[in-house]
């Protein structure tokens, strides 16, 4: 059924005394054979799926409320409403409830009228509809206090004197009584009328509510509720509510029904959060009928101030008005702080309506202007909204921050903004830090980013984010691990080769958050942080945290280095290896010590993931670069395994070479690019695991040894680095070899190194015959990966001062000063 009339939202309260929304869809009431009676449905406006199925029982009581509603309780504690969109539909489902219950559809509610014959003999006879209500005289409290609290255990005779109060206007003559008990400062009176008062609400009737808590009645019911009797002095709750609480009007609000709906609820709310008991476990659901009468109120103070374009026009023009004084902009922003948390009470098609409302009057190009300002409790409040409406939709927010983009400069950004605001926070404890945070993962979260046929949001918000907003998320770590600030800051005499500066716990907190993000990024988008990290060689800074006093800190670093490792992407390990970003982590391991804690821990699951996925590269760097530093730790047999494997991979390599020659005469000259792919990974990969192999800078190549086939060049290398007297064919390259730790352990006999010798030697004797062929397939075909020039493939990014890494790498007097140790 598409006609709005039917239009429902489905509600059910929850544990918290709260309404759950459940949706929206359509309700129809039909015969249901399964269920043996006429049923409720309502089928999802969505998808058509059923959101609920209620028998119409001849024995539950429903309630139609504010014209628009009708709630009633499937069981003990699992209550139902059902919102309409139309007066008129809900008027249809009430009269087809009333007509399967025989009732008057003009009543209110209908009443469960079956009763066992125990219950006619302790109640009264059944021709008598209503309960007799002592006459309201000051001589008859007690027995009315009486009447009101037998009543409530029993659900008919709550509806009988509901309906008896309702009648009668008693609830108007009980109030005048009050008035005359408190002149006459009879207390045992108004002890009376307390229990009678807490009685009526807990009636849970919306009929009663609404005579309660209108304007005549509301104060007098307030003061009933001072007079309890289990305290020494009544409680001064009108005195608050007339003279402590003030209602502040941004904006003068003319429409006097609306300023009442305001006031009401604040006083109903009072009376449920401060004045009751928080109510027992038998008593829960007598209050079910005043939340819900919050919450609708709610719904109505919402749409009345959304459907008034002129106030909210106004309330922006100055919240953005640079004349507004700090005062009146705190007042607007905490306006738009509780506009926005009563928001949340809407259903969802009315609460998009809502921040799109919003959206349309400027609430982002505010908020920005309005988070910059120095006054903290300002600050912490549009913190707040903003929050709504990155949770409402990141869409929206990314959005604008993209077209922004265009006309401002970097600095004024909303989310450089935010950034400002996350890294500048004055809290010892960053507890604003944190939420901006969340705010900023929620944003560039790509699972809840839009790809449509027309534009992907994902690539185009990325693309921004890294180019406008990451210098500025990264510069406090950047700052802080900056070689002249940890020079500055550094420990007079300190064996460490880098001390960490950010020793304030402050500091340390924020990077924290950072890296937090940071690691997020790595896990979340690919080739965005993968350029960032290598173009800013941004892991080298980071691991310069794992000097600090601070463990959870370290732990960061070494969190985010695990994070990128755990991608097993080639490129991340080859930038690793080459920047030897292991060993500021093996450091930090040998400095701990014998003690058994996380950071101990985390360090040994890093080496262990490598060794059990086996990364070859890594592998082999651990193992050639650190393993006399790191065999005595035999408390895990994490690092024996990785050498186990680096010997097992040589083998395997030695094998596969003693099979070059055939290769080299039966496959060469295919020209299938898939075996010329897996050859160039295979030079990649061997590149880096081969024993003692320093890395040749490009351009040191000669002319002559550029024309020759890949594998060739792969086989040369490796028998210089293995063997001991090598081949000296005409073509040979210099290598300065490094002595491994590897090798220093005996891992290779003179059987080996004979064989490689002589089978070196007879490939030496190949190459004449097939170089000139060889030369001239290399012209014909550029395809092939002939030369490993500037322009080959080996990263990401250009390394300029690789050369002088390696230089130094060869005569740095501090080479791993503690590792020797």
């Amino acid at each position: 059924m598409s006609d709005t009339r039917r239009r429902v939202k489905v509600y059910t309260l929850n544990e918290d005394r709260q309404w759950d929304d459940r949706g929206t869809g359509h309700v129809s009431s039909t015969y249901v054979e399964r269920l043996k009676g006429m049923s409720l449905l309502v089928r999802a406006e969505s998808d058509g799926s059923l959101l609920l199925e209620s028998k119409i029982n001849p024995n539950t009581a429903y309630q139609k409320q504010q014209d628009t509603l009708i709630v009633w309780s499937e069981a003990e504690n699992y209550d139902l409403a059902l919102s309409f969109q139309e007066k008129a539909g809900c008027d249809e489902i009430w009269e087809k409830i009333c007509q399967v219950q025989g009732k008057d559809p003009s009543v209110e509610v209908t009443q469960d009228l079956i009763e066992s014959e125990e219950e006619h003999i302790e109640e009264m006879p059944e021709t008598s509809p209503l309960i007799d209500l002592p006459t309201c005289e000051l001589n008859k409290l007690e027995e009315i206090a009486d009447l009101v609290t037998s009543v409530l255990s029993s659900p008919i005779r709550r509806e009988k004197l509901a309906l008896a109060l309702e009648n009668e206007g008693y609830i108007k003559k009980l109030l005048q009584l009050f008035q005359v008990c408190e002149n006459l400062e009879n207390t045992e009176g108004l002890h009376h009328l307390y229990e009678i008062i807490r009685g009526i609400l807990f009636l849970n009737k919306a009929t009663l509510f609404e005579v309660m808590f209108s304007d005549e009645c509301i104060m007098d019911v307030v003061g009933c509720l001072e007079y309890d009797p289990s305290l020494a002095q009544p409680k001064r709750h009108r005195e608050f509510l007339t003279k402590t609480a003030k209602f502040k009007e941004v904006i003068p609000i003319t429409d006097s029904e609306l300023r009442q709906k305001i006031h009401q609820t604040y006083r109903v709310q009072y009376i449920q959060d401060i004045i009751l008991p928080t109510p027992s476990v038998f008593e829960e659901n007598f209050l079910s009928t005043l939340t819900s009468f919050i919450f609708f109120n709610k719904v109505e103070i919402v749409s009345m101030l959304q459907e008034d374009e002129k106030f909210l026009s106004e309330v922006f023009a100055q919240l953005t008005d640079e004349a507004t004084d700090d005062d009146k902009r705190c007042e607007l922003v905490n306006f738009f702080k509780e506009f926005c948390a009563f928001s949340q009470t809407l259903q969802p098609q009315n609460r998009d309506a809502f921040f799109k409302t919003l959206a349309k009057l400027g609430i982002l190009p505010a908020l920005e202007i309005v988070m910059g300002m120095d006054d903290l409790q300002v600050r912490s409040a549009a913190t707040d909204i903003f929050s709504y409406l990155v949770e409402f939709s990141p869409s929206m927010v990314r959005e604008f921050v993209m077209q922004e983009a265009q006309q401002s400069d970097d600095d004024i950004l909303l989310i450089n903004v935010v950034i400002e605001q996350m890294i500048c926070d004055t809290d010892p404890e960053l507890g604003g830090a944190v939420q901006l945070m969340g705010l900023l993962r929620t944003l560039i979260d790509p699972e809840n980013m839009l790809a449509t046929a027309n534009k992907t949001e994902k690539s185009e918000f990325l693309n921004f984010f890294y180019n406008h907003c990451m210098h500025v998320l990264t510069a406090p770590l950047l700052a802080n691990t900056s070689e002249d600030k940890c020079e500055k800051d550094a420990v007079v005499g300190s064996t460490k080769s880098n001390t960490i500066c950010p020793d304030n716990y402050q500091t340390a907190q924020l990077l924290a958050l950072i890296l937090e993000l940071l690691t997020f990024c790595v896990e979340h988008h690919t080739y965005h942080i993968k350029n960032y990290i290598m173009n800013k060689d941004l892991l080298r800074r980071v691991l310069v945290l794992m000097n600090s006093k601070h463990t959870f800190l370290a732990l960061c670093a070494l969190r985010f280095m695990r994070r990128i490792i755990g991608l097993k992407d080639e490129f991340y390990n080859r930038y690793i290896t080459k920047g030897n970003l292991f060993e500021p982590v093996i450091n930090a391991l040998l400095d701990n010590g014998t003690r058994y804690n996380l950071l101990n821990s985390a360090v040994i699951e890093l080496f262990e993931f490598i060794r059990v996925e086996d990364i070859k590269s890594l592998i082999a760097h651990i193992v050639e670069n650190f393993y006399n530093a790191l065999e005595s730790i035999e408390y895990v047999q994490t690092f024996k395994g990785l050498k186990t494997k680096y010997e097992q991979e040589k083998d395997r390599q030695n094998q596969k070479l003693n099979s070059v020659p055939s290769i080299l005469r039966s496959n060469r000259f295919r020209r299938d690019a898939r075996a010329l792919e897996e050859d160039e990974e295979m030079w990649f990969n061997e590149d880096e695991e081969e024993e003692g192999e320093a890395v040749v800078p490009p351009v040191e190549k000669s002319k002559q040894e550029d024309d020759f086939p890949d594998s060739y060049e792969k086989f040369m290398e490796t028998k210089k680095a293995s063997a001991a007297n090598g081949a000296n064919g005409a073509n040979s390259k210099s290598v300065a070899a490094q002595t491994s730790p590897a090798s220093s352990n005996g891992s290779s006999s003179k059987n080996a190194t004979l064989t490689t010798a002589v089978t070196a030697a007879k490939v030496g004797e190949l190459v004449p015959k097939l170089l000139p062929s060889l030369r001239a397939a290399g012209q014909r075909d550029e395809t092939l990966p002939l030369s490993r020039g500037k322009g080959s493939l080996v990263g990401l990014v250009d390394y300029p001062d690789d050369e002088d890494d390696d230089e130094e790498e060869e005569t740095s007097p501090r080479k791993r000063p503690r590792l020797g140790s």
